[in-house]
C-alpha cells in the first residue's frame, strides 16, 4: 500500500518573450523568435507582467514571469525614500503548477509593495524547455537551476519561497549554503536574503505523510493517492477543489486551475524512488538569514505533523494560516498567506 502512494507528488505576456542572457555576455534581454507554446491553455499575464527564458547551462531555457517592484502607497514611497531595501523574491512552485500560480495574486501583492518579483518554471513544466528522459530533473538539478538564475540574473540576495515540493528544493538549496564546501559552492549556490516554504513537503520527504495517511485517515489516503498518483484531479472538479482548495471555491475558478494545472506539468517534477533515496535533507546548523515555515490549516496534501516537522528542522515556530488549503497563494482567500509573509519580510528589514 506504501509502495501504491508512495509515486503521488506532493505539492508536489508584456506579451512579448525574450531571452535572459548571463550578465556577462550582454546586459540586455534578447527576444526569441518563433517559440512555440509549450502549454495547449496559455496563461494570459496582468498588467505590469512579462515572460522571459533564462538560458541554463544545458541550453535549456526555463521560463520566469517578472513583476518589479511599484510602491502603491505613500508610506511605501517613503520608505523608498529612506532607502528600504526590498529584497527580491524568488518564488519556486511544486508538483502540477508553473510560474503562473504565483503570478495570479502574490506577484500583483508584493510588487505593489515595492517588491521585484520573479516566478520559476522548472524544466518540463509551463512553458519552460523539457529535458530528455521521463522526469524533469532531480532535487539536484532543480536546486542548481534556481541557482544559475540567481546567480545570473538577481544583483542582491533574495528571499526564495517555494509551494510543496518546491519548498523540498528550497531546503536542499539552504543545505549547500550551509554545507563544509560553502566556500567551494558560492557561486554556484548564491546567497540568501531568506527562505519562506509554504505548505511545504518535510526535509524527510513524503514517506512520513503517507504511513500517517495509512493509520489514522485511510480514507483520505485513498483520495490522495486517486488524486495526484493517478491523476484524477485532472478530470474531476470536486476531487480537484478538495485536493488543492477551500471548499467554497466556485466551480468556474476551480475548472479554470485545473486546466492549467493539467498542462503544467509534460515530465514529472521527480522520480520519487529516487528522491526518497537522497533524503533526508542535511541540517544546517546557524543559519545566517531566517526562515518562515507557513501552514494551511485546511491542507488535504500536508498534515499539521509535516508542517511541525519542517519547523523543528529549521528551530522556529510554524505559523499555520486559518481558512486556507494547500494552494495557498490561489484560493480564495489568498491574501490572509500573503499578510503573513508581508509582515514576515517587513521584520526582516527591521
Amino acid at each position: 500500500m506504501a509502495a501504491l502512494l508512495s509515486p503521488f507528488h506532493f505539492h508536489t505576456q508584456s506579451l512579448n518573450r525574450t531571452t535572459i542572457s548571463s550578465p556577462r555576455i550582454t546586459t540586455k534581454a534578447l527576444a526569441v523568435l518563433g517559440r512555440s507554446n509549450q502549454m495547449q491553455v496559455p496563461y494570459d499575464l496582468k498588467q505590469g507582467q512579462s515572460r522571459i527564458f533564462h538560458k541554463l547551462p544545458s541550453g535549456l531555457s526555463m521560463e520566469v514571469i517578472l513583476q518589479k517592484g511599484n510602491a502603491v502607497d505613500k508610506e511605501l514611497e517613503t520608505r523608498k525614500d529612506t532607502n528600504f531595501e526590498y529584497p527580491p523574491l524568488v518564488f519556486v512552485h511544486g508538483s502540477y503548477h508553473a510560474a503562473w500560480c504565483w503570478a495570479e495574486h502574490w506577484l500583483p501583492f508584493f510588487s505593489a509593495r515595492g517588491y521585484d518579483c520573479y516566478a520559476i518554471s522548472l524544466l518540463g513544466q509551463g512553458e519552460s524547455d523539457a529535458p530528455s528522459g521521463s522526469v524533469s530533473g532531480t532535487l539536484q538539478t532543480h536546486a542548481r537551476d534556481v541557482a544559475d538564475f540567481i546567480h545570473q540574473e538577481i544583483r542582491s540576495p533574495p528571499v526564495l519561497l517555494g509551494h510543496s515540493f518546491g519548498g523540498l528544493i528550497i531546503q536542499y538549496y539552504i543545505a549547500n549554503l550551509g554545507s563544509d564546501q560553502h566556500s567551494e559552492m558560492e557561486n554556484f549556490y548564491p546567497k540568501l536574503r531568506g527562505a519562506v516554504l509554504v505548505c511545504s513537503v518535510p526535509p524527510s520527504g513524503n514517506s512520513g505523510l503517507v504511513w500517517r495517511y495509512l493509520f489514522t485517515k485511510p480514507i483520505a489516503a485513498i483520495k490522495v493517492t486517486r488524486s495526484l498518483a493517478a491523476k484524477a484531479f485532472q478530470n474531476n472538479i470536486s476531487l480537484c477543489r478538495e485536493t488543492f482548495f477551500s471548499a467554497k471555491m466556485e466551480d468556474h475558478i476551480v475548472k479554470r486551475y485545473q486546466e492549467l494545472m493539467k498542462e503544467s506539468s509534460r515530465l514529472p517534477l521527480f522520480d520519487l524512488r529516487k528522491l526518497n533515496a537522497s533524503l533526508p535533507v542535511p541540517s544546517v546548523p546557524n543559519l545566517p538569514f531566517e526562515v518562515l515555515v507557513l501552514g494551511a490549516k485546511d491542507d488535504f496534501i500536508v498534515d499539521a505533523e509535516g508542517l511541525n516537522e519542517t519547523a523543528r528542522f529549521y528551530g522556529v515556530t510554524p505559523l499555520c494560516v486559518e481558512g486556507v488549503a494547500h494552494d495557498m497563494m490561489l484560493d480564495i482567500s489568498w491574501e490572509k498567506g500573503a499578510d503573513v509573509i508581508l509582515s514576515w519580510l517587513n521584520g526582516l528589514e527591521r
